[in-house]
């Protein structure tokens, strides 16, 4: 028998019976939770492709509530920090592919920040009833946070773009990537709230309760499914994805810049000879990726005279990557339109470019810690206008590599109008890492959330060609010159995905922020609740 003391300061017998935990045991008691928080993180990772284990991101959720649940937010904060590390530090491995540790480890361990602060609130309405569902809107709120800041956000590693393999999918087309992410963190929660109470005999009510919260979102991303469809709409379209492959691996390939240029030039003029030998059906319009001509056509009449005798063959309007170099300014990042006869008749760019990759924030500062800053020279800038080409009566919508991670870009595209969407990407810079997976699996994400088919013409790899159900009907490998060839379906009706917009991650972060604010309010109430009883116990005496 053990003694403790009261709140009074009077001395009882402890009710625990047996010794204490020697220090040895309470040692590793003592590392148990953090043990689960980075456990949880890991499994998250794992979830992510190019592995098919989608069904490991609830339990990585199970696993992080049972180690933060009941501890205080500060807590809550560290044991999310950890969960953070263990999720971003392999996911991002890939950005360090070129400039070394650095970089990488930097950017997530900000990154991890986000789940941390999730975490320290997790912690908090983990104390109300029904506490799963508002820890699932607690993780949306934290991941729509890191989608804006710092420097316009990053949404790389939101839990919906693991979900590409999953049952959870269907729901994309219902409330986009916070829907999906609330269901698969709802699910985890849920079940970890179901253990939870499954060890208590007197909770087969609240058991009950739980189990119905796991198997909710399981059940509506079911029924769902009748949202997702590859019907066409408005008839069918045949598109080549051209793939023209890169002189070398690295952060260098673009110094051959002409290299890869005619790379895409040749490979488009080969697709042409095997349309004339009737090899492969012609192509209603051709797309080339991002960075396919580094050389500014319009500055440099090799490169326009390259491209021009490429599209001439084929015979077909172009979407051709280039980087536009204007005397004074900024970059231009630029997809643009050419047609076989009449040249350069459209362009878009890019919108949301990368920061550290594109453009250099607080060069000066950055500069400090890496002199690998200065291969951008010359920083990119953003353009305004949503890009929509019209490609043989065909409206092709674009959505240039990191854009496709954001959600409010990749929607104003369909919404102005786009049937198909098109992701021109330039993955060499990281060689053959697991970059290029996880941002296919993006593409197939938006073809369900939007119901368009998505085509994916990238330099180096992986190419692929995306059903508007997600189904990835053919792809390149990586490294390789490669063209694909596909009818596809033309569609134009909106899912409530894309008509609701931003409105059900809204309703998510307006429901953590009550949730929170229900329990700091109770917190606070228990305070002084708990002041009040030991101000009388110590009267009393």
């Amino acid at each position: 028998m053990t003694v403790s003391r009261t709140s009074a300061g009077r001395q009882v017998p402890s009710r625990t019976g047996g010794p204490a935990p020697s220090g040895g045991p309470r040692r590793l008691v003592g590392l148990l939770r953090p043990a689960q928080a980075a456990a949880s993180g890991l499994l998250l990772y794992a979830s992510f492709p190019p592995r098919p284990l989608w069904w490991l991101a609830p339990v990585a959720f199970a696993l992080l509530a049972s180690s933060i649940r009941g501890r205080r937010p500060r807590a809550g904060f560290g044991y999310g920090y950890l969960a953070g590390l263990g999720f971003f530090l392999p996911l991002l491995m890939w950005t360090g592919e070129e400039v070394g540790p650095l970089p990488w480890l930097a950017l997530a361990a900000v990154q991890a920040l986000f789940i941390a602060a999730a975490g320290s609130a997790l912690a908090l309405v983990g104390r109300l009833p029904g506490w799963p569902v508002w820890a699932a809107a607690v993780w949306v709120t934290a991941e729509a946070a890191r989608a804006r800041l710092p420097f316009g956000g990053f949404p790389w590693g939101k839990v919906a773009f693991g979900q590409a393999e999953g049952w959870f999918l269907p729901l994309a087309a219902v409330g986009g990537t916070a829907l999906v992410g609330f269901a698969v963190a709802l699910c985890g929660f849920a079940l970890a709230d179901l253990v939870h109470r499954l060890k208590r005999p007197r909770s087969r009510t609240a058991a009950l309760a739980a189990l119905a919260a796991a198997v909710t979102p399981v059940a509506a991303a079911f029924a769902a499914s009748p949202l997702v469809s590859t019907r066409p709409e408005d008839g069918t379209a045949t598109a080549a994805v051209i793939q023209g492959n890169v002189p070398r691996l690295g952060l260098d390939f673009n110094d051959q810049r002409r290299a890869v240029l005619d790379n895409h030039a040749r490979r488009t003029m080969e697709l042409a000879d095997d349309v004339r030998a009737g090899r492969v059906p012609r192509p209603d319009f051709v797309l080339w990726p991002e960075n396919s001509s580094d050389l500014d056509p319009y500055r440099n009449t090799d490169a326009r005279a390259v491209i021009q005798q490429a599209v001439a063959a084929i015979g077909a309007p172009t979407s051709v990557g280039a980087v536009i170099t204007p005397d004074t300014g900024t970059l231009r990042n630029t997809q643009i339109l050419w047609d076989p006869r009449r040249g350069p008749v459209d362009e878009y760019d890019k919108r949301r470019i990368q920061p550290f990759g594109e453009y250099i924030p607080l060069r000066s500062l950055v500069r400090f810690f890496s002199s690998d800053v200065d291969r951008v020279k010359r920083d990119f800038g953003a353009g305004r206008d949503v890009g929509v080409f019209t490609m043989a009566g065909t409206r092709v919508g674009l959505v240039t590599c990191y854009e496709n991670a954001f959600d409010d870009t990749v929607r104003d595209t369909v919404t102005a109008g786009a049937q198909v969407l098109s992701v021109p990407s330039n993955n060499a810079t990281f060689g053959r890492t697991e970059m290029t997976y996880q941002q296919l699996a993006m593409s197939r994400l938006r073809a369900v959330e939007h119901s368009r088919t998505v085509l994916v013409p990238v330099t180096s790899g992986v190419s692929a060609v995306i059903l508007p159900d997600g189904t990835v009907t053919q792809r390149t490998g990586q490294f390789v010159p490669a063209a694909l060839v596909a009818k596809v379906p033309r569609r134009s009706s909106l899912t409530p995905a894309t008509r609701f917009g931003p409105l059900p991650e809204a309703a998510l972060v307006a429901l953590a922020t009550a949730a929170l604010a229900a329990a700091a309010i109770r917190a606070a109430h228990d305070r002084i609740t708990t002041r009040r009883r030991t101000a009388g116990a110590n009267a009393g005496n």
